[in-house]
């Protein structure tokens, strides 16, 4: 069959056929958009109404953070629509939409023997191997910031591609040059005469299209001005309205003829475990009980109503046999053994770090405890399987992985199993996990009607692994002036994010990807442990520690983590050495301008008085990604003696992502990372005990309040450099800010996430 560019790029989505996408070529795919009969698709990204309206294909989770807006955004710009008749909807799954930089970026958990650099994946652009395994997994994930390096450019051209068709439309109706031609608000125009693009789209999409993409010479950029809150915004969230008004659905919204609804109880985390004992009789008195049904390790109760599910499971008293239950104290000295004692991995090395160190001039210890997501939505996923077909509710930030493991678990192909993906609310990486997937697929086979399951709170903080505990060494020799003249970082922890990427790539379970990530090299898990600064000899060293606790990825990944051992160790030097904190780190980043001037201009922000005792002012600043194209923010935290103990009252940030893409969201996201932070900070955290997690309910979390909530201000820097997406700068930042803060508030150093686990 011979298929015509035409056909590839613009008109085939019309009746089917093929699309191809400009950055993927020579791969062509099925063509991906549904279109109805008043609807005209241009490629695998947008299609025109003929009421005028442009509906863009989101290939990406909203959970909060955007990009139902950022994506419309770059092609409204790009094509010149009206932002008043932009419309979204989820992609289907296709490999035109593969997330190439996260695969890239991600190799270690899909291919974990073979080192990137071997195949080419160290540019993530250029990496043919992570190409093509995103293309043939249908890739689409949203996680670790990617989602403009991997879609905007696409979005771009797609956008750009349209414009030039229906450009050249109406400049053959009207007899001109399309050069001389633009569009505007919805219209292709020309000095007085101007066309819909409901008008034009049709005949549009049957003209052959240009060679390239004829791109505007600016993609989309948002500049910072002084008074900019509060001012009218020109493109406006797409999800707020239906989110205020409550019209927004979520997985938890959705009803289907005949849904019954499912409530789970989930064994304590252990080595093995499996249902011992339950009294069925007793559940019989409760009103709309359908059914009970028995998994590995969990039992689940159907009835018409989750009342009478929830109510159904207490009921019965549900007993579980668990063999090695976790517990905190086993896991601490798992960590402390490995710190001290254990063989470690050289992660990345500086210098000459890396020879002999000899004594250091200071050392200090720091422990993190493991950090709940306690995302606002539980887990929740609808099912019914019906003539053979498995149709699925869920909300998943790996659509195609959660797809094949319900398909898997109850014995169907993946193509027989239809994935509606719906918006989270919230997750903080929470949603990369499936395992509810499984168990709503499991339940609609033996149930035999569609199932809504609903985790409660308590099963969702105790089954969700959290983001792993660590324990790290930090070391460093001063020269004579006290700066830093080497340094060392020494980390325990599990192989973390091997172990996620063992659920999330080969569907492994809870237990066997323990079991099949154990003592091995993890990078991905020290991520940002080497020290930004002008440090001439640095290192790195992983201790790989087992614990018998299943552990996850969390916003901001290991940064997370490192920024706060990193920050608070600086700040420890700075006092040890008589300096003021912040030029004694602007004396260190003699090779990272633009982190200092976010520095200096949060210093300005804050008012900060250097941090002087009794202040109650700490500083800390962190960079994701590289020297050229990495995010970079600082931040001062205010904190000060409070009725019931210490509060924070304020929180700065300068900021430096790049070209802004939207300034409205950015300021959101990094708000909201600030905030998170702080909850990490101050809580978001559990000590286990016979493999049940002390705190289950979020009033034990010590989450901040409205009442609680500190000031926080955030200002950006402006520049041309690569947009970087700003989620999760905020959360790395925040506890060591916070923690650098209470000293100077309090003259006490704590060193152990939360901060005010142990107390005063």
């Amino acid at each position: 069959m011979q298929v015509s560019r035409r056909g590839l790029l613009a008109g085939a989505a019309v009746g089917g056929g093929l699309v191809i996408a400009w950055a993927l070529y020579p791969r062509t795919f099925p063509a991906p958009l549904a279109t109805t009969n008043s609807e005209t698709a241009f490629g695998a990204w947008l299609k025109i109404a003929k009421d005028g309206v442009v509906t863009v294909a989101i290939p990406q989770l909203e959970m909060g953070q955007g990009v139902t807006t950022i994506l419309p955004q770059i092609i409204a710009a790009e094509l010149g629509a009206d932002w008043r008749q932009i419309a979204v909807e989820p992609a289907p799954v296709s490999g035109i939409y593969a997330n190439i930089p996260l695969a890239a970026q991600w190799a270690p958990l899909w291919m974990p023997d073979i080192a990137p650099d071997l195949l080419g994946l160290s540019e993530p652009d250029d990496g043919i191997v992570a190409t093509r395994f995103a293309q043939s997994t249908r890739l689409t994930a949203t996680a670790a910031g990617t989602t403009l390096a991997a879609y905007e450019t696409q979005a771009r051209e797609a956008a750009a591609m349209a414009r030039a068709l229906m450009v050249e439309a109406a400049a053959q109706r009207w007899g001109v040059a399309p050069e001389v031609c633009d569009t505007q608000e919805g219209f292709v125009i020309h000095e007085t005469k101007q066309l819909r693009f409901a008008e034009l789209a049709g005949e549009a999409a049957l003209l052959d299209p240009p060679e390239q993409p004829p791109l505007r010479v600016q993609p989309v950029a948002e500049t910072p001005a002084p008074g900019d809150l509060g001012a009218p915004l020109a493109f406006p969230r797409l999800d707020l309205p239906s989110k205020v008004d409550g019209t927004h659905l979520f997985a938890g919204d959705i009803r289907l003829p005949g849904m019954v609804y499912a409530a789970i109880r989930h064994a304590p985390v252990g080595s093995a475990a499996s249902v011992a004992q339950y009294n069925r009789v007793a559940a019989t008195s409760i009103e709309g009980r359908v059914q009970v049904v028995e998994g590995r390790d969990w039992l689940a109760a159907v009835a018409d109503n989750g009342w009478a599910a929830e109510k159904a499971l207490d009921t019965m008293d549900v007993r579980f046999s668990v063999a090695n239950p976790v517990d905190s104290a086993a896991i601490e000295g798992a960590l402390d053994t490995a710190l001290r004692q254990g063989d470690a991995y050289t992660i990345a090395e500086r210098g000459e770090a890396g020879g002999n160190f000899g004594n250091a001039s200071i050392a200090r210890r720091y422990d993190v405890g493991p950090a709940l997501h306690t995302p606002l939505e539980t887990a929740t996923a609808c099912a019914w399987l019906h003539k053979g077909r498995l149709e699925l509710w869920i909300a998943s930030q790996a659509p195609e992985r959660a797809r094949e493991a319900a398909a898997k678990a109850i014995g169907l192909s993946a193509e027989n199993v239809v994935l509606y993906p719906m918006p989270a609310g919230g997750s903080f990486d929470r949603r990369l996990e499936h395992e509810h997937a499984i168990e709503a697929a499991l339940l609609a086979r033996e149930v035999g009607k569609p199932v809504q399951l609903s985790w409660s709170r308590e099963q969702e903080t105790m089954r969700a692994p959290p983001r792993t505990p660590v324990a790290a060494l930090l070391a460093a020799k001063l020269d004579a002036n006290g700066a830093i003249a080497a340094m060392r970082t020494r980390i325990a922890l599990p192989a973390t994010t091997l172990e996620f990427g063992r659920r999330l790539f080969a569907n492994d379970t809870h237990r066997a990807a323990i079991e099949n990530s154990a003592g091995q090299r993890d990078e991905l898990a020290c991520d940002g442990a080497m020290p930004l600064y002008g440090i001439a000899d640095a290192a790195v060293y992983q201790a790989p520690a087992t614990i018998s606790l299943p552990t996850g990825r969390m916003r901001g990944g290991a940064h997370g983590y490192t920024a706060f051992f990193t920050e608070s160790f600086v700040d420890e030097i700075a006092s040890q050495a008589a300096r003021e904190p912040l030029s004694y780190r602007i004396g260190m980043l003699r090779g990272d301008p633009r982190m200092v001037d976010c520095l200096q201009r949060v210093a300005r922000m804050a008012e900060w008085g250097g941090g002087r005792d009794g202040s109650g002012q700490g500083i800390a600043c962190h960079r994701m990604g590289s020297a050229i194209a990495g995010g970079r923010i600082a931040c001062v935290a205010t904190a000060r003696q409070a009725e019931g103990g210490l509060r924070v009252t304020r929180l700065s940030a300068a900021v430096d992502i790049g070209r802004i893409v939207n300034l409205d969201i950015a300021r959101q996201q990094i708000e909201g990372g600030l905030v998170h932070g702080l909850a990490l900070a101050m809580g978001s955290s559990a000590t286990w005990v016979n493999g049940r997690p002390d705190n289950r309910r979020l009033s034990q979390l010590n989450l901040p309040n409205l009442t609680e909530m500190p000031d926080v201000e955030v200002d950006f820097i402006a520049n041309e450099a690569s947009p970087f997406d700003p989620g999760e700068l905020g959360l790395t930042v925040a506890a060591p800010a916070v923690a650098n803060a209470l000293f100077s508030a309090t003259g006490l150093r704590l060193r152990r996430l939360p901060l005010l686990s142990h107390g005063l």
